[in-house]
């Protein structure tokens, strides 16, 4: 009891400690561009997999009809990223150091998250590596699979050295052409007003396929692992409260009204980079729509398995002919590539966090504690040596992304709910969301959580 105690005074202790330094003071004017960081990150961080792959693909199956879907996925999760967000901007931990203070068995949250991410993080790397495969393929010849494992190999070593912040850099800069030439093949490819109009009536097309459905939606923009993600890139940036890096969540009731006038202003930049984030992604994923609906249906051409960067790369050589075909599959690459880079850096932190956060739990203390070591252990094992083997044995890029989205989907309504009682609990009335808000966000849970149990419904045989 006393050693309880004492733990409990030594916490207090360092939590005033911290709370003597100031939180400062939100940036302003064109100050904003470089606090951007986090939110640029969050809306690149899933282009490989929920726009470039998933949406030609949808458009090249049922054509326009599932644009209100689209629409609904990436507007609901601006609700739910903001909400993660919030948390880590009012007390400066990340959204795992939240969870383990739920009430209830000693880190039940933890596990909860973590089990399942396990599976997402094998299955997406495997088959995004493998989609970059299919790239290389076409310009060195080989097989996917031994370009898969170099892919990985590459990709896994860039991220253990420390080296992703300057090829991010780079993939950036090609991110953004391709964002330009996509949106620019769209336009002179754009549909009639009527078409557009008609898919954003709520509808579901004749023998829709929930295995395709269901991992766009849950990869459209970010899964669940991408919006927990969000928390360590605002921590890692330093907003609000994260300034003072903390390690434990400070409690934003004990701050000053000056503080929490400064958090509020924190809040509302990372709104503003939340929504542009958003709107991004949605331009985007709207123009790969438009010219999957356009140019990949007509043909009966489906984005699959070996073929992947060789369809996708039909987008633009369509319009553009040679040049377009092979910038496209440039592009492709690069874009698989670099959300690889992203995923093994969100994976391993996240991992790496949670691990601590569990063994701290069993009294564990020391060098078994050191987040960095945990983090190159995950990287090492869970993110290159477990998705080669998966690889090796399935050998499907798409079925493997297929896994990976639909428990990614299914897993956005619990990040949702525990962050919403988190939030609630923990941050004063002030710093909350807003009813309008708060319910906005259930609906968004809602949303995901039905797709959900109509794929299982299918996958079973329940439903046809």
């Amino acid at each position: 009891m006393n050693q309880r105690h004492q733990s409990y005074r030594s916490t207090q202790i360092r939590q005033n400690h911290q709370q003597e330094k100031s939180i400062p003071n939100p940036p302003q004017g064109w100050e904003r561009l470089k606090w951007l960081g986090p939110s640029f990150l969050w809306m690149l961080s899933a282009a490989g997999s929920g726009e470039l792959l998933f949406t030609p693909r949808v458009a090249a199956q049922y054509g326009y009809t599932l644009l209100w879907a689209l629409l609904l996925a990436v507007v609901l999760k601006w609700f739910i990223n903001r909400e993660v967000g919030r948390f880590t901007v009012c007390t400066g931990a990340t959204i795992l150091e939240g969870f383990k203070k739920l009430p209830g068995p000693k880190n039940w949250a933890i596990w909860l998250i973590l089990l399942p991410q396990a599976v997402v993080a094998i299955s997406t790397v495997a088959g995004l590596t493998g989609a970059a495969g299919t790239a290389l393929i076409l310009v060195t010849g080989g097989t996917v699979t031994l370009w898969m494992i170099i892919v990985t190999l590459v990709t896994g070593m860039i991220v253990l050295l420390g080296q992703y912040k300057n090829i991010e850099k780079l993939s950036s800069f090609l991110a953004i052409a391709l964002s330009l030439a996509v949106l620019a093949a769209a336009i002179s490819v754009f549909p009639k007003p009527s078409e557009i109009a008609a898919g954003l009536v709520p509808q579901l097309p004749a023998n829709v396929q929930f295995q395709d459905v269901l991992p766009w939606l849950g990869f459209m923009l970010a899964g669940a692992a991408g919006l927990m993600w969000y928390s360590y890139w605002i921590e890692a940036r330093g907003y609000g409260a994260a300034t003072l890096k903390p390690g434990e969540p400070l409690n934003p009731k004990n701050m000053s009204q000056e503080e929490k006038k400064k958090l509020k202003g924190w809040l509302t930049h990372m709104t503003i980079g939340n929504t542009l984030a958003v709107v991004g992604a949605l331009l985007i994923a709207f123009a790969f729509l438009i010219l999957g609906g356009e140019l990949l249906k007509p043909q009966g051409l489906v984005p699959a398995e070996d073929k992947i960067a060789e369809t996708l790369g039909r987008l633009l050589g369509n319009i553009w002919g040679q040049i377009g075909f092979w910038f496209m599959v440039i592009a492709t690459f690069v874009t698989f590539c670099s959300t690889t880079l992203s995923d093994q850096d969100g994976f391993g932190r996240m991992f790496a966090d949670g691990t601590q956060i569990i063994l701290q739990g069993f009294g564990v203390q020391g060098r078994w504690t050191d987040e960095k070591l945990w983090q190159r252990i995950y990287i090492v094992v869970l993110l290159m040596a477990l998705p080669i083997a998966i690889y090796l044995i399935f050998g499907e890029p798409v079925g493997l992304l297929q896994t990976a989205g639909a428990i990614e989907a299914a897993h956005i309504p619990i990040v949702t709910g525990l962050t919403l009682y988190l939030n609630h609990q923990i941050l004063p009335a002030e710093l909350r969301a807003s009813k309008y808000t708060f319910w906005a966000t259930v609906v968004a849970g809602f949303f995901f959580a039905v797709f959900a149990v109509i794929y299982l419904l299918q996958l079973l045989g329940i439903i046809g």
